[in-house]
């Protein structure tokens, strides 16, 4: 017995020896993952990172796309605890969500999006899906477009957009092509150009448009130029997709910010929408949003409703439900709606409030002599400042302001207490 175990013992000693890799016999195991390259940083992550490990008291952190109050503080809307409190109150069980959300949710956000008189929404016309944010939302967009679109698979974004785009068009499957956006020489709308290349595209292709507060340059087209564009993709026969991120967030009207997509509608397009809550209700952690559709008929709406749950289950099956709790709970509860309301409003004249200060810190006390009415002339989170990499850099070595390379800055950033500073930053740099 004992002599068994003893070979036993050696038999396991002998295996054990024979797979270990040891440097005496130079065994090395290949990983699956040894071909796979370093991928290109973030940008954006970048700047934050090279903003924490900065030191100096004075330093700015102008690239996060995240609101922050007049103290530099992240803001949780009074509406949003009071509907979370309630939520609390009510014990809600844990269960999952249909496959496109929870319907309080989707009943609210259409109606924000397309407005409460909008007739296909009365007519059960538009197929909605609760999604992962606007980021989510548009990559159902793209798979959906991918797969169902007959018409084409050309997808135009216009130049500069959200650098995110990109990836997830491409990944859907879509064929990505620009469009004229943003003139550098006037820091405003090259119009005529985004007319012309828009008119000029397939027959039939996709139209991306940014429904307001334009990701990165912050700059949109005028009500009538809106007007146009309807008549324009119309008559080419394109596709409209509108990216709806900061619905009151940019003129503080959600009404007035939604008015690109209703006129689309009105004039007859059969329209898709991204829309996110992260911004307007400072939900960037609940991940919550909606995709949706215009269709012809409640019989089309339903066969659309049914492929674009095809294309979510195996995605993420269905959505959580915390964050799209909040959003019905506020969107839905007439008293948590106006007050919401009111604090999107005030949050977007915060940002209003710093694009006109940091104007006239620039041409009131430091007396620049170049022309900045484009920080007053364009809209939302975000502004396109015309600054150059070189420029950007010195910002950054000389000044401590961290903004990504491109000039964009989040005007969320700036704070009562720091504009000045910055001001005179940008002029140092600049004159």
């Amino acid at each position: 017995m004992l002599a068994a175990t003893s070979r036993s013992f050696a038999r396991v000693a002998l295996t054990r020896a024979t797979l270990r890799p040891t440097a005496a016999i130079g065994v090395r195991f290949s990983s699956a993952w040894a071909n796979v390259p370093m991928g290109p940083p973030d940008a954006i992550l970048g700047v934050t990172e090279a903003f924490k490990r900065d030191t100096d008291p004075n330093k700015m952190n102008l690239g996060v796309g995240a609101y922050r109050d007049d103290a530099g503080k992240p803001y949780v809307l009074n509406c949003v605890r009071k509907a979370e409190a309630k939520i609390m109150e009510d014990l809600l069980d844990k269960e999952y969500a249909g496959i496109t959300g929870v319907p309080e949710f989707t009943k609210g956000a259409a109606i924000l999006a397309y407005g409460a008189d909008s007739v296909p929404l009365k007519e059960g016309r538009i197929a909605i899906t609760q999604s992962i944010s606007g980021t989510g939302a548009l990559r159902i967009g793209g798979e959906f477009l991918a797969r169902w679109y007959q018409t084409s698979k050309k997808i135009y974004v216009p130049t500069p957009t959200w650098g995110n785009h990109i990836p997830i068009f491409k990944d859907s499957g879509l064929e990505l092509n620009h469009y004229k956006y943003f003139d550098k020489k006037t820091n405003g709308l090259d119009f005529a150009g985004m007319v012309a290349d828009i008119k000029s595209a397939p027959k039939g292709s996709i139209i991306l448009l940014h429904a307001c507060a334009h990701n990165p340059t912050g700059v949109d087209p005028s009500q009538a130029q809106w007007d146009e564009l309807s008549k324009v993709v119309k008559d080419a026969g394109h596709f409209a997709f509108f990216d709806m991120a900061y619905q009151g967030f940019a003129s503080g009207d959600t009404d007035k910010d939604a008015y690109a997509l209703r006129k689309f509608v009105k004039d007859g397009h059969l329209i898709a929408v991204s829309q996110s809550f992260a911004k307007n209700m400072g939900l960037y952690g609940e991940r919550t949003g909606s995709f949706s559709l215009v269709t012809a008929s409640p019989e089309e709406k339903a066969r659309v409703d049914s492929q674009i749950k095809i294309v979510v289950r195996p995605m993420y099956s269905n959505p959580p439900v915390n964050g799209a709790r909040i959003v019905a709970s506020v969107l839905n509860n007439p008293t948590l709606n106006a007050e919401w309301l009111k604090e999107v409003k005030l949050m977007a004249d915060r940002i209003i409030t710093m694009r006109t200060q940091l104007k006239h810190h620039l041409v009131n006390e430091n007396k620049s002599k170049l022309n900045w009415d484009h920080i007053t002339n364009q809209i939302g989170m975000f502004c396109f400042t015309g600054l150059t990499p070189e420029q950007v850099e010195k910002l950054k070595t000389e000044h401590h302001v961290y903004l990504t390379k491109d000039g964009r800055i989040s005007v969320a950033g700036i704070t009562s207490k720091n504009v000045a500073y910055l001001a005179k930053a940008i002029h140092e740099v600049t004159k």
